[in-house]
């Protein structure tokens, strides 16, 4: 194209829809727990639950649109668009780089949110102006993508009541053609339930796939983190994620913690951006390094710290499924998974698919070959449950 793709407009929409049963959770969760664990993006509604996610898209002058569905983990981040939105009319969109800095100084007083989500949006739009799909522009070339499948919370409607249940799961999951299986376990469980998991699916399936435990910074005490990573220790898992309460963030605690057990921490799904990131790395505090395009400042960000870990000789794995995910990994040399849940909670039309029923035989995906993120996204289903709506011009 001659012209410079110009924005003229963003608008942000947030629409909802029934979240489906979630009565089932494991028996030690109340009601205050459960909107406790699923929070910002699930919550109570008369007999059932909803799921509230949210969108943007980005019009320019050339007459070609950024747009990005987040699964709904980011409420706050929509939010923060608010900011600085009026201030992306006129700019180039182009110009991604300079926008990640100016909104990166801008938000610092509020942990940066909302720079992720545009980024994605202008990184889509980019896609599109030149009819090439996001990972080219990155220099990427891996085309099929390993996946671990990734438990649900708590037995959310899966049945997962049991440590026999989990281990049930990673063995159908192995058949299916996994390489990979990360537990979730219950949220507030004593430490011998969540160690009783990782025997089960350790004596199930260890050796033949990659384990992996995410205890969702559910464990309260340093020594029950410990005993923990003993666990893993004993069935060799690939990783052990965000063990303490303190929400995932302390360099001393994770640094003392890989003094004492042998499985590899990985960390930083809780601290947003580049030198945070590098700081935690520097100091020693984990293994393997966490990447989020919607907390982290979206492709911009998560590739400037795919670039830092490669530095210091360490692999990113990013955090969660989608088009925008797979664009990034394509174009790391250090990362080894995809992470692949029971289901998608984007509203893609037909060509794309997140789910344990997504992967190939050998357990991959493949990166969308279209325009910007290679995806459409159901505007029609979108905006048949819309609940608010701005727009910036």
């Amino acid at each position: 194209m001659n012209s410079k793709p110009i924005i003229t407009s963003v608008e942000v929409i947030q629409y909802e829809t029934d979240a489906g049963d979630m009565d089932d959770l494991h028996p030690a969760l109340e009601l205050h727990d459960i909107i406790g664990v699923f929070s910002p993006y699930i919550y109570k509604s008369g007999d059932g639950f909803k799921h509230r996610a949210h969108a943007i898209r980005i019009h320019t002058s050339a007459g070609v649109s950024g747009e990005y569905i987040s699964i709904g983990f980011a409420a706050t981040d929509f939010a923060a668009v608010d900011r600085f939105a009026p201030s992306l009319i006129g700019r180039n969109a182009l110009n991604r780089d300079d926008i990640y800095n100016d909104f990166k100084q801008a938000m610092r007083q509020q942990a940066r949110m909302g720079i992720g989500v545009v980024d994605v949006a202008l990184w889509d739009l980019a896609g599109k102006y030149y009819d090439a799909p996001v990972y080219e522009l990155l220099g990427g070339c891996q085309r099929k993508l390993p996946c671990y499948a990734t438990t649900p919370f708590a037995g959310t409607g899966r049945g997962l009541n049991s440590a026999e249940d989990y281990a049930d799961l990673a063995e159908r999951c192995l058949e299916m053609g996994f390489q990979g299986f990360k537990i979730h376990p219950w949220a507030k469980a004593r430490v011998n339930d969540q160690i009783a998991i990782v025997e089960a699916v350790g004596k199930r399936v260890g050796g033949k796939m990659d384990l992996m435990m995410d205890a969702s910074c559910w464990v309260t005490k340093f020594g029950d983190a410990v005993k923990l990573g003993w666990a893993c220790d004993e069935y060799n898992f690939f990783w052990y994620e965000d063990p303490f309460m303190d929400g995932g963030v302390s360099v001393h605690a994770h640094r003392k913690l890989r003094e004492l057990i042998k499985t590899p921490l990985l960390q930083l799904e809780h601290v947003r951006g580049l030198e945070a990131h590098v700081d935690f790395i520097e100091a020693g505090a984990t293994d393997f390094v966490r990447g989020d395009p919607d907390y982290d400042g979206g492709i911009t960000g998560v590739m400037k710290i795919a670039h830092a870990a490669e530095g210091f000789g360490l692999d990113v794995e990013l955090h969660s499924a989608g088009p925008e995910r797979r664009h990034i990994m394509a174009s790391m040399r250090n990362t080894n998974y995809y992470e692949m849940g029971m289901g998608s909670l984007i509203p893609v039309k037909e060509g794309y698919r997140d789910g344990y029923d997504a992967i190939d035989s050998n357990g991959c995906v493949d990166v969308p070959e279209g325009p910007g993120l290679g995806v459409e996204y159901d505007w029609e289903f979108v905006n048949a449950h819309q609940s608010a709506r701005v727009e910036y011009k």
